[in-house]
């Protein structure tokens, strides 16, 4: 992570994510970290901190049933 904004961005995508889901926060890292979300937010964030919250939450849920999807 490179600066304190890709930092706050994180902690915001999570924190948004966690209350979508109705996840407690840790569980919101852990699912994030596992299926590599967090690591996707952190390199494209010049791109994605310029989005909205729903549209990030979006983004977010088609990654993680892609990623669950090849999982399998």
């Amino acid at each position: 992570m490179g600066s304190s904004g890709e930092a706050y961005f994180l902690s915001f995508c999570v924190e948004q994510y966690k209350n979508r889901a109705g996840l407690s926060g840790g569980d919101a890292m852990r699912l994030l970290d596992k299926y590599g979300i967090l690591e996707y937010l952190c390199a494209n964030y010049e791109v994605l901190h310029t989005q909205g919250s729903q549209w990030l939450m979006e983004e977010i849920d088609e990654l993680l049933t892609e990623r669950k999807e090849k999982e399998q």
